[in-house]
């Protein structure tokens, strides 16, 4: 059953394919296994030969670009000799001439197809290819960061349930993991991915209740960036890394310290660190 939050992310790239392009068609989904994708998105579609379609690696000019790991295309689909030919009737009552199909590559892995056409058998300009390349950009930034989150919660969860008993080495990495989730959540388009991925780094920070009081808890109150900014000052980042880290930049990040700090009555960076760990913020 596909993944809503795949949905979501495709139905995205492909509505910005077409804005950037100007291609009336556009269509793609993720493969369900090394060698299989399935056509599980249309966005300009009139009909709907094309939804369900299970493209294999090598076949048609989407399983071409999955085995190839790199974009291909054609002027006239259905008389190209540079293709199979196994979805000819599909793309046909769609009425699909000229193609282009870019593979999503997520760390050296092909992970979905997305494609963009025409109705009419013309050369895809560059404009095209590379809207349909910005396109297939933005699915695999979107998977690499959910990726990332989904391991960080894998390895966390069980952390954040063994809270301060756990080996000081182990501690610390329930810390480091508490920062990246901290920097990769303004990042997630999802929002029930983005608020589990909070909900964890509360439970990360909560973990370290041995040294946090109920009274210092309730008397700091700091906003979100104010605690990712903390969160990677605790980590040794200078406020230059931080701004990298977080995407924003180092004067943000400073006005953001500098905030947290009077809010912590702290007047070093190692003593808000202190008492944000001391309030429950980090752990």
């Amino acid at each position: 059953m596909p993944d809503p939050v795949d949905a979501v992310e495709m139905r995205t790239a492909l509505a910005g394919l077409r804005r950037a392009s100007g291609l009336p068609v556009a269509f793609g989904g993720l493969l369900s296994d090394a060698r299989h994708a399935r056509i599980a998105e249309l966005d300009g579609a009139r009909t709907g030969a094309l939804r369900g379609l299970v493209i294999s690696a090598g076949s048609g000019l989407g399983g071409k670009a999955i085995a190839l790991a790199r974009p291909c295309a054609v002027t006239d689909y259905p008389t190209s000799r540079h293709i199979s030919h196994e979805y000819d009737t599909a793309v046909a009552a769609e009425g699909l001439r000229s193609v282009v199909a870019v593979p999503v590559v997520v760390r050296r892995t092909v992970r979905g197809v997305l494609y963009g056409a025409l109705r009419t058998p013309v050369s895809l300009g560059d404009r095209t290819s590379d809207a349909a390349v910005a396109a297939a950009r933005d699915v695999e930034q979107a998977l690499a960061v959910r990726d990332e989150v989904r391991e960080l919660l894998a390895l966390t969860r069980e952390q954040a349930a063994a809270g301060p008993g756990t080996a000081p080495g182990a501690w610390e990495d329930v810390r480091e993991a508490h920062r990246e989730l901290r920097a990769l959540a303004p990042r997630v388009a999802d929002p029930a991915l983005r608020d589990e991925l909070l909900a964890i780094c509360g439970r990360l920070a909560s973990a370290s209740g041995a040294r946090a009081t109920p009274a210092a808890a309730m008397e700091v109150r700091l906003a979100p960036r104010e605690v990712d900014v903390v969160a990677c000052v605790a980590a040794g980042a200078t406020n230059a890394a931080a701004a990298r880290q977080l995407g924003l930049r180092p004067e943000t990040v400073k006005g953001y310290l500098r905030s947290a700090m009077r809010k912590l009555g702290a007047h070093t960076r190692l003593e808000a660190v202190v008492a944000a760990r001391r309030a429950g913020l980090l752990p």
